[in-house]
């Protein structure tokens, strides 16, 4: 019995040193760098947001905070390397509503986002908008429509990959207006862009930011953003809620996440922080101008968000026909 008592005693010291230790690194965090995973390649709102929140929390804890894309496999291969590190805040990932639409075309993931993942933080949107090519001669999807209906199974629309935010989007507008056109899959918003520029394709729908330059410059003429109100770099642009499509608030949005068990005081201290840097008005400009809107949210928000897109991507996916 006096073995035994000793036993227990021993374990109970050892458990009690283990707790001991986890609070007095959580309130030590950090203490040595940190890495946040972005899963998709350099230039995108995912990137821009990962560095600019990177810079700032650098300043804030005196440690290298680096960013790491590993682009792949529509951002499982670098959801998943997070999903694989310790949970102690030193590897983050910062992903977005792709990680909802890839659950709804192939019906589920090599991971589980409410099991694998710890939400942190919602930290901004971005909408999408649909453009054509003025050869088109279009100004709205009421114009779109009727030219469609005009000249069936003649329409062709870039989108950033099958399976994409934006792919949806679009299958949605097609829902809503009755549209013809033909999905053509690019690896990524950019390629569909240069390529509605070039005429290649008469329609493409992607990331509203990387249109408003072209829509400036009367290259492209944009018909319609996918957010309820007007997007800020595309002002002259009404939404589709505007057009008569109603409901229609579909954004991609941002969030900062980390791996399962992250302990409660990092994941506070982490959403303090990246608070404060995200209010810098320096960020606030830099965000501005990449077209990023800010749309702060803490765990819980995210959470919601994350189970009502999934759900919206899975429910459209079946009744469009979304799959791999």
């Amino acid at each position: 019995m006096k073995q035994l008592r000793a036993r227990v005693r021993a374990i109970a010291t050892l458990a009690l040193c283990a707790v001991a230790l986890a609070a007095h690194a959580q309130q030590n965090y950090p203490a040595k760098p940190v890495r946040i995973v972005v899963p998709y390649a350099t230039g995108g709102g995912s990137d821009i947001l990962a560095r600019q929140i990177a810079t700032g929390l650098q300043g804030l804890w005196g440690q290298g905070v680096a960013v790491e894309n590993k682009a792949g496999a529509s951002g499982n291969i670098g959801t998943q390397d997070v999903v694989r590190a310790a949970g102690d805040g030193y590897t983050l990932l910062l992903q977005n509503s792709t990680m909802s639409s890839n659950l709804g075309v192939y019906g589920k993931l090599p991971y589980d986002p409410a099991k694998d993942l710890t939400p942190i933080m919602v930290l901004g949107v971005t909408p999408i908008a649909l453009a054509a090519h003025p050869s088109l001669n279009v100004s709205d999807v009421k114009g779109l429509a009727a030219l469609a209906k005009s000249k069936p199974r003649t329409l062709s629309y870039g989108n950033c990959g099958i399976g994409t935010p934006q792919h949806f989007v679009m299958e949605l507008v097609k829902q809503k207006t009755g549209v013809d056109a033909t999905p053509v899959g690019y690896k990524g918003c950019s390629p569909a862009v240069t390529d509605v520029l070039g005429g290649q394709v008469p329609l493409a729908i992607v990331s509203a930011n990387l249109l408003a330059p072209h829509a400036k410059s009367g290259k492209l003429k944009v018909l319609g953003v996918s957010s309820a109100t007007r997007y800020s770099l595309l002002p002259d642009t009404p939404t589709f809620e505007e057009q008569g499509l109603k409901p229609f608030d579909f954004n991609i949005w941002y969030a900062l996440m980390g791996p399962a068990n992250l302990p409660p005081a990092v994941v506070s201290k982490i959403a303090a922080d990246v608070g404060k840097v995200l209010q810098d008005p320096r960020v606030k400009e830099n965000l501005a101008t990449a077209g990023v809107e800010p749309l702060s949210g803490d765990a819980a928000a995210l959470n919601k968000l994350i189970r009502e897109d999934n759900q919206r991507y899975v429910d459209l996916a079946k009744s469009a026909n979304i799959k791999e």
